[in-house]
């Protein structure tokens, strides 16, 4: 499924996502980078495996960077708009998890988003709606820091008044170069994330789809950053003190060949 395009510096990389939950069937989604600097996508609300569109897109489509994931709908509509992955610009997201009572936070997370961005807001997802949070917190010049930004506000706003509400975020970020993948909860527990280098490709997944040996699951509270041309890096991810309590890494760990 991995190709490289014409410009050798790019690494290849694909992020495969699903939800936590018995059957994934609340529509799906392909995102990826061609010639164009913004991502082309393809998202539909039937499951993946009714969609037979589906099955000749991935024969010809060709890239060094792909995004697929299948829905299972936490509390929102099964519309095309709401289905993963979210595009903005030259950036596309995808979110494994939930922000507990949505419909009473709603309000208060769209008011991050910014007055600029706000008119890419067409769906009813918290994932969409955090997504323009972090573009508007400064995406461009330092992902990891305003991920952190919003994720530490959302922690703000799910244990305001004493309520404690359940968060999780398990979420991707690229755009078209480089790859940032988060691991996160807050009074729960995180959702999995794995990740397999193996040379020039680079494979990051919700759950490993095979028994390959070299999958390395990503630490709760921990972000995988993922440079173009560079191995893989682990970097400490903890926006509040509401995160579940795991084991910490002594320090940041750079991983070389699949090795810690």
């Amino acid at each position: 499924m991995l190709r490289n395009l014409s410009t050798p510096s790019y690494r290849k990389a694909s992020v495969l996502w699903k939800q936590r939950s018995g059957t994934n069937g609340d529509g799906f989604g392909l995102g990826w980078y061609g010639d164009h600097p913004e991502p082309g996508l393809y998202r539909e609300t039937r499951p993946a495996w009714s969609d037979e569109n589906l099955r000749y897109l991935c024969r010809h489509l060709r890239s060094h960077l792909f995004f697929a994931h299948v829905r299972a709908a936490t509390g929102t509509a099964v519309t095309r708009q709401n289905c993963h992955p979210f595009a903005c610009g030259r950036w596309m997201f995808m979110h494994n998890g939930f922000i507990g009572s949505w419909n009473r936070l709603r309000r208060k997370v769209e008011s991050m988003i910014p007055d600029a961005l706000y008119p890419s807001r067409v769906g009813t997802t918290d994932s969409e709606a955090v997504f323009l949070a972090i573009m508007g917190a400064g995406l461009e010049n330092d992902p990891v820091m305003a991920t952190r930004r919003v994720v530490r506000a959302l922690c703000d706003l799910v244990n305001e008044d004493d309520r404690y509400e359940r968060m999780r975020f398990t979420a991707a970020l690229a755009n078209g170069r480089d790859l940032f993948a988060f691991r996160f909860a807050a009074n729960d527990n995180t959702n999995t994330l794995y990740y397999r280098e193996d040379g020039e490709q680079l494979i990051v997944v919700s759950e490993p789809f095979d028994r390959d040996p070299n999958w390395i699951e990503v630490p709760s509270n921990h972000a995988l950053v993922a440079l173009a041309s560079k191995s893989a890096l682990i970097v400490p991810f903890l926006p509040c003190h509401a995160a579940e309590k795991t084991e910490e890494l002594p320090q940041t760990q750079r991983v070389v060949n699949g090795v810690h």
